[in-house]
């Protein structure tokens, strides 16, 4: 039995090392061929239709510490006491809180239906731990007052004036 090796004789291949590309337009041709594939791309994905998750209100609030207690001041508005949850912990406090309305003109042809819902969450973290039992809070018109006594009162630190310049 014969085994025949065939052996091609190929042609070195020359490497070129380059700085510059190898094609011959501008820059500025290349810049508004790139720009022009970004504007198509744009257009197809504006065609895929969007997924938008429902976004919660933000809430302004404000954390103030009192030395014997910390203060929490927070926006609620369109909210009722009946409406919000507070949870404390040791180190934490939870407040959410939501509100639906609906009104309805019973006639056959109405030309408006309005519902509103509005609904807040926020979970603020204590840096010293409080008297879970002893929180209190009060809504006064759309502002939400919290007071949350230290379980270890601290000295409220002397303030000094720094002159900038």
């Amino acid at each position: 039995m014969e085994i025949l090796f065939l052996v091609m004789a190929t042609k070195p291949v020359k490497k070129e090392s380059r700085l510059a590309p190898f094609w011959s337009s501008s820059w500025s041709d290349i810049d508004r061929s790139i720009e022009n594939l970004r504007k198509d791309m744009e257009k197809a994905f504006s065609l895929f239709p969007s997924i938008s998750m429902p976004k919660m209100p933000e809430t302004s609030c404000d954390v103030i510490d009192e030395g014997n207690q910390f203060r929490v001041k927070m926006d609620v508005p369109g909210i009722q006491k009946k409406d919000i949850k507070l949870n404390v912990t040791d180190n934490s406090l939870e407040v959410s809180a939501e509100h639906k309305e609906e009104s309805e003109e019973k006639k056959k042809n109405y030309l408006r239906k309005e519902r509103s819902h509005v609904s807040y969450y926020r979970t603020l973290p204590m840096s010293e731990n409080v008297v879970s039992g002893k929180v209190k809070a009060k809504l006064t018109d759309g502002v939400l007052d919290i007071t949350l006594p230290k379980s270890k009162p601290t000295k409220v630190q002397a303030k000094k004036s720094v002159s900038v310049q």
